[in-house]
């Protein structure tokens, strides 16, 4: 049987979350008093030696991201922990989120110390309007108590932490598009170069990291056993937090060391499938990750070995769909998000889009052909090199993973005239 394990959820559960006395009654603050006793580039050099890949979706060294936005010379940076969690089947920082909303604040605040920043926003999406009262009140009371503000602990070291909603646009994940959302203009993607880390928030050197990544910080840093290196195989190192959901009993968020296999989070952890019904696909990594068989089940998930199976871990999503979905159907539900969430702005993915959809009304109606499936190829290869942001790259990933894993799918019988 596979356990779950407690590091970056160690705390819930154990203190009352309006309450920062509470926090603070279990620990909490601990590792902003000794981060203050720590240079930038010390606290950039654990986390590195952690080996802590960001949580959301890019996997970026968050080690080096501290250490390259510690190194640009500003009068003024920027800290973002983008909150928006908009892909389908990810909702674990919402987990981290309602049960330890004072880490996240203290990891910020340490953030903040590490890159020397005085500015922090909390973009939160839509969704979730009703956590906005539980983190509104750990900002207030942090700064009360000293936390926040001017001459934090004594050290001269001043940050403020900003609370802003989006709209629901799925877009608003991409570190770009969020900024332009707490701007105040429309959510689309920038063109790169500038980097944010050189010209993000209002032309500031901006640091961006979500909640699970940023989470992660004060643990390490009180991690003096290096309990978190005893997690893990292979380069995937320490734990990941997942959200399994779909076609299965039990669906929720699990804390899993990296090495444990894809069946025991699906069978032991989520219960196994609704009626014991067979598997039909499994997705990883929300609406833009690759699909995959059950051939999976017995793959570890590490970045490693899910890569070499031709998945990623992503944003830690696991979907779980059975036989009463056909692999048309799904695709055809994933296309329609994408092609609602798409912004707009640039062309591969507008057209690109488009064309997924009668591309699969084809193959839903048995009129498809060679011609088809080659030209969807061409199309989505396309958007995957010039799209303007992650969500036109990898709003085709489904689709092709598709045709990969399920070739018989995508068969054009010898009958058919070909186009």
């Amino acid at each position: 049987m596979s356990k779950t394990v407690s590091f970056i959820t160690k705390n819930f559960g154990k203190y009352d979350v309006s309450s920062i006395g509470s926090y603070m009654e279990c620990g909490g603050f601990d590792a902003l008093k000794k981060a203050i006793t720590l240079s930038g580039e010390e606290i950039a050099t654990i986390v590195a030696a952690a080996k802590i890949k960001g949580r959301g979706g890019a996997a970026y060294d968050m080690g080096r991201k501290l250490a390259q936005a510690k190194s640009v010379i500003a009068e003024k940076k920027v800290v973002i922990c983008n909150a928006d969690e908009g892909e389908p089947c990810t909702f674990k920082d919402r987990m981290l989120l309602e049960n330890d909303p004072f880490n996240l604040i203290e990891s910020m605040i340490i953030t903040g110390y590490t890159v020397d920043a005085e500015d922090g926003y909390i973009y939160l999406r839509e969704e979730y309007c009703h956590l906005r009262p539980l983190l509104l009140n750990a900002i207030r009371q942090a700064k009360t108590y000293g936390f926040l503000g001017t001459n934090i602990l004594g050290k001269g070291f001043n940050f403020e932490i900003h609370l802003y909603s989006g709209a629901g646009a799925y877009v608003c994940g991409e570190g770009t598009a969020l900024i332009e959302s707490i701007e105040g203009k429309a959510g689309r993607p920038r063109m790169k170069p500038p980097f944010i880390k050189q010209c993000g928030l209002y032309n500031r050197p901006t640091c961006v990291n979500n909640v699970e990544s940023l989470s992660l910080l004060s643990h390490i840093l009180l991690d003096d056993d290096k309990e978190y290196q005893t997690y893990g195989m292979g380069d995937s190192i320490g734990t990941k937090l997942i959200s399994v959901a779909g076609n299965v009993k039990n669906p929720g968020v699990f804390e899993i060391p990296f090495g444990t296999t894809v069946r025991e989070i699906v069978y032991d952890l989520a219960g196994g499938i609704d009626g014991d019904r067979p598997i039909r696909l499994l997705q990883f990594g929300g609406a833009s990750g690759k699909i995959a068989s059950s051939k999976i089940l017995d793959t570890p998930y590490t970045y490693e070995d899910l890569k070499r199976s031709g998945v990623t871990v992503g944003s830690g999503a696991i979907l779980v769909i059975d036989d009463r979905t056909s692999l048309i159907e799904f695709l055809q539900s994933t296309q329609e998000f994408f092609s609602h969430e798409s912004c707009g702005q640039c062309t591969p993915c507008r057209e690109g889009n488009r064309h997924m959809k009668l591309f699969l009304q084809k193959l839903a109606d048995g009129t498809h052909t060679e011609k088809d499936i080659t030209s969807m190829k061409k199309i989505a290869k396309l958007m995957a090199m010039s799209s303007l942001c992650g969500l036109g790259e990898t709003a085709q990933s489904a689709l092709v993973s598709a045709m990969n894993q399920f070739e018989d799918v995508f068969h054009v019988k010898s009958s058919e005239v070909q186009g």
